[in-house]
C-alpha cells in the first residue's frame, strides 16, 4: 500500500481519525500484500494476548491481528462501495469468541464470591441472634418472691392449728369417751373447709358473695357452736362465750391461712427455683454462646480469606476482558476511519489511481 499511503498522505494529516495510534499488543508484522488473503490459505498469526489462548477451532484472518492489513481492508471496502457491517460483525464475533473463556471465568468467580458472601451473611445473622439472646438473658430480671415470710407464716399457722386441736380435745373430753376422734372430726370440719385457692379474707378486691360467705363461714361457725354447747355445760357462760369466739376465729383465719399459705409457698418455690435456673443458664448458656460466636467469627475470617484469594483473579479477568473489549472497539474505529476516509477520497481520485490502489501497485 505504499502508493496509497503516498496518495493519501496529505489527506491523512487533515483526517482526525487517521492519527489513531494503537497500543502495541502484537509484534511488528512483516509487509503484506494489499489484497486480503483468504482465511483458509494462510496460517493464523500468533495472538499477542498472553492471558487468553488462541482458539484452535477457528482460523484467524491476518487482517484481524495486523493493524496495517485492517487499514487496507477499510480502504478496499471504502473504494469498492462495499458495506462495512460485515467486517465489523466479523470483528465483534471474533472478540466474542476470544472473550468466551474470560466471561466464563468471571461468571464462575462471581458465583463463588456470591456463595461466600451468602455464607458470611448467614453466620453474621447467627452471631446477631446469639448476641440478642445473650443480652436478653443477661438483662432478664429475677422473679420476686417472699419465701422466708411464707415459711414463717406457714410455721405459725401450723402451730395455731395444732393448739386449736388440743383446745377442742380438752373441752370435749368430759362429754365424750372417744373425745380424740370427735375432736379430730370437729377440728378438720372447722379448720379445712376452703374450697377456693385462697380465702377472700386474704385477697384484695375479692367479691364477698353470699355463697362464698356461706362456704367459708358456715362450717367453722357450726363447729365452734358445737364446742360452745359442750363447754357451756361445765364452764361459766362468759368463759364458754370466750371459747366460742376464740375457736371460731381460729377456724376462720388460721385454717384458711394455712391452706392459703400452702398455695403461696408453691408459687414462691417455683419462682425461687426459677431464679436459680436463671442464674445457671446465665453462666452456662452465656459460655456456650460465647464459644459458638468465637467459632462463627473464625469461620467468617476463613471465608473472607477465600474471598480475598478469589478477588485478584476476578480483577485480572475483568481487566483482561475490558482490555479485549477496548481493543475490539479500537479496531472497529480504525476500520471505520479508513473506510470513511476512502469513501471521502474516492471522488477525488482518478480511475487509474483507484485501480492502482486496488491492485497494490
Amino acid at each position: 500500500m505504499a502508493l496509497f499511503d503516498k496518495l493519501l498522505a496529505p489527506f491523512r494529516k487533515k483526517e482526525p481519525n487517521a492519527d489513531l495510534t494503537l497500543t502495541p499488543f502484537l509484534p511488528e508484522p512483516a509487509p503484506a500484500s494489499l489484497s486480503p488473503a483468504p482465511a483458509a490459505s494462510m496460517p493464523p498469526p500468533q495472538a499477542s494476548f498472553p492471558a487468553i489462548p488462541t482458539p484452535v477451532d477457528q482460523d484467524i484472518p491476518a487482517w484481524m491481528e495486523d493493524e496495517d492489513l485492517l487499514r487496507d481492508e477499510g480502504v478496499i471496502f471504502g473504494l469498492s462501495d462495499a458495506k462495512p457491517e460485515e467486517k465489523i460483525a466479523a470483528i465483534r464475533t471474533y472478540f466474542v469468541h476470544r472473550c468466551a473463556d474470560l466471561e466464563r471465568d468471571i461468571e464462575r468467580y462471581n458465583e463463588k464470591i456470591g456463595e461466600l458472601n451468602l455464607f458470611i451473611e448467614q453466620k453474621e445473622n447467627r452471631i446477631g441472634e446469639l448476641d440478642h439472646r445473650q443480652h436478653e438473658l443477661a438483662n432478664r430480671p429475677p422473679g420476686d418472691h417472699h419465701l422466708p415470710r411464707t415459711i414463717i407464716g406457714l410455721t405459725l399457722s401450723t402451730a395455731m392449728c395444732v393448739g386449736n386441736y388440743f383446745l377442742i380435745e380438752e373441752t370435749l373430753r368430759p362429754a365424750f369417751e372417744q373425745s380424740r376422734l370427735i375432736s379430730v372430726g370437729i377440728f378438720l370440719a372447722g379448720m379445712f373447709n376452703l374450697f377456693s385457692r385462697t380465702s377472700f379474707f386474704h385477697e384484695n378486691g375479692s367479691p364477698a358473695t353470699r355463697r362464698r360467705l356461706l362456704e367459708e363461714i358456715g362450717l367453722p361457725l357450726a363447729a365452734a357452736l358445737f364446742v360452745f354447747a359442750q363447754a357451756v355445760q361445765r364452764q361459766p357462760f362468759l368463759q364458754a362465750m370466750a371459747l366460742l369466739v376464740f375457736v371460731f376465729f381460729l377456724f376462720l383465719l388460721s385454717g384458711k391461712l394455712l391452706l392459703g399459705t400452702l398455695t403461696v409457698l408453691r408459687n414462691d418455690l417455683r419462682i425461687y427455683f426459677g431464679n436459680k435456673q436463671l442464674k445457671n443458664e446465665q453462666k452456662t448458656r452465656s459460655a456456650q454462646w460465647e464459644a459458638e460466636i468465637d467459632t462463627l467469627r473464625k469461620e467468617i475470617d476463613e471465608l473472607r480469606v477465600q474471598k480475598w484469594q478469589i478477588i485478584p483473579d476476578l480483577n485480572r479477568a475483568e481487566a483482561e476482558f475490558s482490555r479485549m473489549n477496548a481493543r475490539r472497539d479500537m479496531l472497529i474505529k480504525l476500520f471505520e476511519s479508513e473506510y470513511n476516509l476512502a469513501r471521502t477520497l474516492k471522488t477525488q481520485l482518478t480511475e487509474r489511481q483507484r485501480q492502482a490502489i486496488l491492485r497494490g501497485r
